[in-house]
């Protein structure tokens, strides 16, 4: 398992949601965006369980509810997931094209709220403990073999 690539996985996801939570502040609010970087969150999030719980490969799709149920595989209270990654999905695509898509006010911010729900989901965050946990004391071991 490589953990510094599971953490990359996470970091990406990270920065997604960061930059739709900035964008809330703009005016008047991308809402395509912020939607869109929900889902690109959440997609990386789930993708980088499943290099860490299956040792593969993700695949390269953008539909949550077929990442959801392959982590669903590995851990079955990934069902708390499904109604968040299957209103993300949309997201995925859509609004990167002008008028695919009509976005609501309501919808981003559930779109945030459900991203925020995805990365503070107890499996995830134990997996990103864990490894964080791993590649700290191995920076440590590191610091402490030079010496």
């Amino acid at each position: 398992m490589d953990s510094g690539l599971i953490l990359e996985w996470y970091r990406f996801a990270d920065i997604d949601l960061a930059l739709a939570q900035h964008a809330l502040s703009m005016h008047p609010r991308p809402l395509e965006a912020i939607c869109y970087h929900c889902q690109q969150s959440a997609e990386k999030y789930l993708k980088g369980y499943l290099i860490y719980a299956g040792s593969i490969v993700p695949p390269k799709v953008h539909n949550l509810d077929i990442l959801c149920e392959m982590c669903e595989a590995y851990d079955e209270s990934f069902y708390e997931l499904r109604k968040p990654c299957s209103v993300l999905t949309d997201y995925g695509v859509q609004p990167r094209y002008p008028h695919e898509m009509e976005i609501y006010e309501n919808e981003m911010k559930k779109a945030i709220v459900y991203s925020e729900q995805i990365r503070d989901f107890t499996p995830l965050r134990a997996v990103r403990n864990e490894l964080e946990k791993i590649i700290g004391d191995a920076n440590n071991n590191e610091s402490l073999s030079g010496i």
